[in-house]
């Protein structure tokens, strides 16, 4: 299969088309639910994305602690996607980590090239585009900045942006208190199961072996959103995600059937459950298929950070008290990147099915 260069998405945003290349109009199957995302936003009526307070997750009074952390499990059964407020992390941070982002893809797209990745080469790190490399030639409406940002002694400091001067420390400083936030989740998941609270973090690597990926998503203003999408129908493969974004909707979720777009809510991180803790927890959590809508008006940023295990050392399969004869493993074993691969191989095969396997 040849694999092509995808031109960057923003150059042909500011180009002036008003009609889109082919390869970036989604199959006729997903056109019918695709909608105005600020009109999907205003919705009062339907099902709405979980709002979590993690505010009484360590409190010292018992009570305000189990209610928090029920609510946070119901959430994870119900949705596998939630708002978390109150989540310690300083906004002024978060404000920092957005302004850094957004600095750098105000560049010239001249400028962004010098970061460029090379994913012939394997060399996935750095700014890039989708390539066209399924099987229908698919091409998703956005531009993005990917690399490691924790474990400190994993990350590859050469490709991170050096414009704005604040990137490196604004962005360093949110990947630790991100993984401190990963662990209070972990554990209240671990106890949600029955399990010892540090069980699921030491099955998904712990502090040395999680790698927090970010990826900095670039929505450019699209002239028909309505054939488009910005990330096609997917769940993460990762064991957590956070995401930030700039207050634009976007984000869809697959829940009950239907379509629903989540809620711009100020001063909160979206967390998705992953497949990893789906497949420990034996689908007790869920990791829900999502993906993002584009628009004509605003350019839209999000900023989503992958908790994942290491790619060969662990296997991922149902940890044996989440199994019962009424309840038999729903997973085979095998290792993250297996699990990555098999998950290409399924979208390959069935590439217009509404539910991406696991």
């Amino acid at each position: 299969m040849v694999i092509s260069v995808a031109p960057r998405v923003e150059r042909l945003a500011s180009s002036g088309i008003e009609v889109i290349p082919q390869e970036y109009v989604r199959p006729q199957e997903e056109l019918t639910s695709i909608g105005n995302v600020f009109e999907e936003e205003k919705k009062e009526e339907g099902p709405r994305v979980p709002t979590i307070d993690l505010k009484g997750i360590n409190s010292e009074d018992p009570v305000e602690r189990e209610k928090c952390k029920e609510e946070l499990k119901k959430a994870a059964v119900g949705w596998g996607v939630m708002h978390l407020v109150n989540h310690g992390i300083p906004d002024e941070l978060i404000e920092r980590v957005k302004k850094a982002g957004e600095t750098f893809f105000d560049l010239p797209i001249e400028e962004k090239e010098k970061y460029a990745n090379d994913q012939a080469t394997g060399k996935i790190q750095g700014y890039g585009s989708k390539l066209a490399n399924n099987a229908c030639g698919q091409l998703e409406w956005e531009d993005y900045f990917f690399h490691l940002v924790y474990p400190e002694d994993r990350r590859d400091l050469s490709i991170w942006p050096k414009t704005p001067t604040d990137y490196k420390e604004a962005t360093s400083e949110y990947a630790r208190q991100l993984r401190g936030l990963a662990t209070t989740i972990l554990s209240a998941l671990s106890l949600g199961l029955g399990l010892e609270e540090g069980r699921l973090e030491k099955e998904v690597g712990g502090m040395e072996e999680l790698l927090l990926q970010l990826k900095i998503n670039y929505y450019p203003r699209c002239p028909q959103p309505e054939l488009a999408l910005g990330v096609e129908a997917h769940t993460d493969v990762s064991a957590l995600t956070f995401i930030l974004h700039n207050m634009v909707p976007g984000l869809q979720l697959f829940y009950e059937g239907k379509w629903v777009t989540a809620k711009c809510v100020p001063n909160s991180i979206i967390m998705h459950i992953g497949d990893t803790i789906e497949i420990l927890s034996n689908g007790k959590y869920k990791s829900i298929l999502h993906r993002g809508l584009v628009n004509k008006e605003k350019v839209r940023i999000s900023w989503a950070v992958f908790c994942e295990p290491p790619k060969e050392k662990i296997i991922l399969q149902p940890l044996p008290e989440t199994v019962s004869e009424e309840e038999p493993p729903r997973y085979p074993p095998r290792t993250f990147v297996q699990h990555i691969e098999h998950k290409l191989f399924r979208r390959t095969q069935d590439l217009h099915s509404n539910r991406i396997s696991k």
